[in-house]
């Protein structure tokens, strides 16, 4: 059974309006349509405000917007004025932190300590680097004398982390001296929203960031609309290879960070204990709702036992319940679309004769709640140890040696990230070399900075994201 403890409510209190309107050119603006569909708190099933549904006439407008925006204020201002907005909106994020963790935390479902000491972190973080990149862009790329921005940006973002990945779509882009049209996600647009605010309060001049809510339609017409120059796009790996296909032949450019099914590989000779924090880092970390996961746990054969043993006493202290419990380690799935998939996962891994073993927590009784679960006995047949079940799942699988935890790990038709367990640094350097990941950590899983580039290979898409090389996508030669 989970311990017991005294709850720890987050009680910062966060406006949340009835109705939201698009943002464009500096100004909220109703849909041409009309349409609104209701945004809904996870962990309770409530509603919590109504957004509006972006047509193609409203991704008009915020493309011209953002054109207009490009040519007459942003691409002809001094790059050292570019970076003093870009500050701004860092600091502004900063102080805004409490309230932007919370609304991420009730539009979302993730743990408000998650929200809090990682998610406005980081967007802030993300905003301070790259306005220190405005005014040294020749730098940037090798032979470049002064690298020019590629115009009119259209970024699409997911709902696992939608305030992280708007900063990291925005923060370069205008750091280079694009123009923005942000279309968030549809279960989770209530922080984007408020990161608008925060630039129309920051005085960024009209047009720089455009944000227009909706669903599948408002993205697809951002993607096929003439005037913009980049679709930058984060999210799955079936939505990624239809923007491509719509894209094959144009002039834009693509930056894609799609799906992923990481490998943990956890030799015999690792510091268990500590491989074990990182693993359930690697899984339960945002109730698995992470593109680069590490879904799939290889471990040495003669130490699976011990692992397993570990890892099962470890899931029993992982405090489950209302996202906003300081304490509370899994909150809730973020939709119930999601909450299905799953249960259907869950299920054909019982179905295929994989072992399930699942904390033996309660679950609340409103909300969509998935208790941590773990497989043992998977093979690489299995549809859970195939596809990326995006939820706090994990398969567990056994290997003898190095060059058979290598091809395990590279038998998936993605590749974002990996992990490497091990107290001999030669050999993490011998399997980080030899997988065919965009990311490895080695004695660590989940580590991110600004300055470090993030993306996949493969499935898992193409660009990076972070650091000097998040910079050369929005940057024309």
């Amino acid at each position: 059974m989970a311990l017991a403890y005294a709850p720890s409510i987050e009680t910062t209190p966060v406006r949340i309006r009835h109705r939201y309107d698009h943002f464009i050119g500096g100004r909220w603006v109703r849909s041409s349509g009309g349409e609104t569909f209701p945004t809904v708190n996870p962990a309770t099933e409530e509603e919590l405000a109504q957004i509006a549904v972006g047509t193609a006439e409203d991704i008009d407008r915020a493309v011209a917007a953002a054109r207009q925006a490009y040519e007459k204020y942003w691409r002809p201002m001094r790059p050292a004025d570019r970076a003093k907005y870009v500050y701004r909106i860092a600091r502004a994020i900063t102080e805004r932190s409490r309230e932007l963790a919370v609304l991420e935390t009730k539009d979302g479902g993730k743990p408000i300590k998650e929200s809090r000491d990682f998610d406005v972190v980081q967007a802030a973080a993300n905003f301070f680097y790259f306005a220190g990149w405005a005014d040294k862009l020749r730098y940037a790329l090798h032979g470049a004398q002064e690298p020019a921005p590629v115009g009119v940006v259209g970024s699409i973002v997911p709902w696992n982390f939608p305030l992280l990945m708007a900063a990291w779509k925005i923060a370069p882009a205008i750091s280079c001296g694009n123009t923005v049209v942000l279309k968030p996600a549809e279960t989770t647009p209530l922080t984007a929203l408020l990161l608008a605010q925060i630039c129309e309060e920051a005085d960024l001049p009209p047009g720089v960031v455009n944000v227009v809510t909706g669903d599948g339609r408002t993205g697809a017409a951002l993607v096929a609309h003439a005037g913009v120059d980049k679709i930058a796009f984060t999210g799955s790996t079936d939505v990624g290879k239809i923007i491509q296909k719509t894209l094959a032949g144009s002039r834009k450019r693509l930056t894609l960070e799609l799906g992923g099914k990481a490998a943990n590989i956890v030799f015999a000779d690792a510091p268990l204990d500590q491989a074990i924090e990182g693993v359930v880092s690697g899984i339960y970390f945002n109730q698995g709702h992470v593109c680069c996961a590490g879904s799939r746990l290889l471990v040495q054969e003669s130490v699976h036992d011990e692992v397993v043993e570990k890892l099962t006493a470890r899931i029993e202290t992982l405090r489950l319940g209302d996202p906003l419990d300081k304490n509370t380690d899994i909150g809730a799935i973020n939709s119930l679309a999601q909450h299905a998939k799953i249960s259907e996962l869950i299920e054909s891994g019982v179905a295929e004769g994989a072992v399930l073993h699942q904390q033996s927590c309660a679950l609340p009784e409103r909300g969509w709640f998935h208790r941590a679960s773990f497989f043992t006995g998977v093979s690489q047949s299995h549809r859970i140890a195939r596809e990326e079940i995006f939820g706090p799942v994990l398969s567990i699988m056994t290997f003898r040696t190095a060059d058979e935890a290598i091809e395990k790990a590279n038998n998936t038709p993605y590749g974002l990230s990996a992990g490497v367990w091990t107290d001999k640094g030669a050999k993490s350097m011998y399997v980080a070399q030899h997988l065919q990941a965009g990311v490895v950590w080695c004695s660590t899983f989940n580590q991110f900075d600004p300055s470090s580039p993030f993306g996949g290979y493969r499935e898992s898409g193409f660009g990076r994201e972070g650091g000097v090389a998040g910079l050369r996508p929005y940057l024309a030669v």
